[in-house]
């Protein structure tokens, strides 16, 4: 049985298209960030992983299929939300569910503003909640159905537009990567099947599961079919290089590990 562990959001339904009815294969959902853990632990074979993962803790995943979850301006699902001008935030809760975007956002505050942001988890909250963070990163399907208190706050950051508008790449949230060669040999042909069939019918997928992810027909329908990129072309190769690199220079990643593709 090949376990392929995909993220639970909307943002992945046209990556998994058909993997459901594959025999021999057993499709895990979760969080992004419980994916690596479950890869390094040997609970899934291959998972749709957020690339700052693999370049973390020695690893030697290698990032199979060229299918991800990317975007080439604005996201929609990774937002900053603040009651302050963003060049002005200091502190920013951060949503336990993202790794990459935790890390592009303290890229994007250094290199756009010359200013280090801390990071908190939205956990650390105290009894106020949402409504004593000056800042909070949320990210996924939480942006278009935000907890409680979220009104409280006035501005809203994308940080896949705040990239294309710094560097002029699009950007690279997650890939698939597994562990060994021979899982990515018999997994990425899967892959790039399902990645295929999926886009074909974002605008089908987006009616048939926006409305039970919280999001509306008309605007699930966008983001799979307009904001979201799911191939890995040489520009969006290109951005995962450059982001890796930046993260090394501003010491949020340890030198020495390089991408690997399978």
């Amino acid at each position: 049985m090949l376990r392929i562990g995909a993220v639970s959001y909307l943002n992945t339904q046209p990556l998994i298209e058909g993997l459901d009815d594959l025999s021999g294969v057993s499709l895990i959902r979760a969080v992004p960030a419980a994916l690596p853990a479950m890869l390094d632990d040997g609970s899934i074979d291959v998972g749709l992983v957020p690339i700052i993962d693999t370049v973390r803790d020695n690893r030697s995943w290698k990032v199979c299929s060229n299918a991800c979850i990317g975007c080439d301006g604005a996201t929609l699902t990774v937002r900053v939300f603040s009651r302050v001008d963003a060049r002005d935030i200091t502190t920013i809760h951060v949503d336990g569910d993202s790794h990459t975007s935790v890390v592009l956002a303290q890229v994007l505050w250094l290199e756009r503003f010359g200013r280090a942001v801390d990071v908190v988890p939205l956990t650390d909250l105290g009894v106020g909640g949402i409504g004593d963070a000056d800042a909070v990163l949320l990210i996924g399907d939480k942006v278009i159905t935000p907890p409680v208190g979220m009104d409280l706050f006035s501005t809203q950051t994308d940080l896949g537009a705040m990239w294309k508008s710094l560097t002029g790449l699009p950007f690279v949230f997650a890939v698939w990567a597994c562990r060994d060669d021979a899982v990515a040999a018999r997994v990425t042909p899967i892959l790039d099947i399902a990645r295929d069939k999926g886009v074909a019918i974002a605008g089908q997928l987006a009616r048939e599961n926006g409305p039970r992810h919280g999001w509306s027909v008309e605007l699930a329908e966008h983001y799979l079919t307009t904001s979201l990129n799911f191939t890995l072309t040489d520009r969006h190769r290109q951005a995962m290089t450059r982001f890796i690199d930046l993260a090394r220079k501003h010491e949020l990643v340890s030198a020495g590990q390089e991408l690997i593709f399978a």
